[in-house]
């Protein structure tokens, strides 16, 4: 299945230069969804006891990821937006100071979002797991833009690339 006929490209949003993967009609198409998740929760070799999704389309993988497969939901947000009891995490990216925050806890953990670039945001949701108490086991992205440079010292697998 070639699932990029189900991802629009928004030319030039939300800033010029950047071409957007608008993933809407891939998440509107029941059958097309469903296979998604099947074939995003397939890459991982040991099921987590929690699956966290970043704020906040990972939150509609991870969530589809544990009826599928089994496991909790974590929630990786933005700053304020939990209740404490909260761990958070700052850290840069190309354009600005990002917190992210979450729920301490234990247990194993794959990190999920939807977009991998420079990995800035993944980068720091495992140091925010690792922080929060969580053993982070994989991490997955619907979409990896493999054009973009990065230096990762994380594993990510991702069910869509963009050369």
């Amino acid at each position: 299945m070639n699932y990029k006929n189900y991802i629009k490209e928004v030319v030039n949003f939300p800033s010029d230069g950047i071409n957007f993967k608008d993933i809407s009609p891939l998440l509107s198409n029941n059958e097309i969804y469903s296979d998604v998740i099947t074939n995003l929760g397939d890459l991982i070799d040991v099921l987590p006891d929690y699956w966290v999704g970043i704020d906040a389309r990972g939150f509609l993988f991870a969530s589809s990821l544990a009826l599928r497969f089994g496991g909790g939901i974590v929630l990786c947000r933005k700053s304020g937006k939990l209740p404490p009891p909260t761990v958070s995490y700052s850290y840069d990216t190309e354009y600005s100071k990002d917190e992210l925050t979450m729920h301490p806890g234990k247990g194993t953990v794959v990190i999920v979002d939807d977009v991998l670039a420079t990995g800035g945001t993944l980068v720091a949701a495992n140091e925010l797991c690792r922080q929060a108490g969580y053993d982070v086991i994989d991490n997955l992205a619907l979409i990896d833009l493999r054009y973009i440079p990065r230096n990762l010292d994380i594993n990510v697998k991702s069910l869509i690339d963009y050369e």
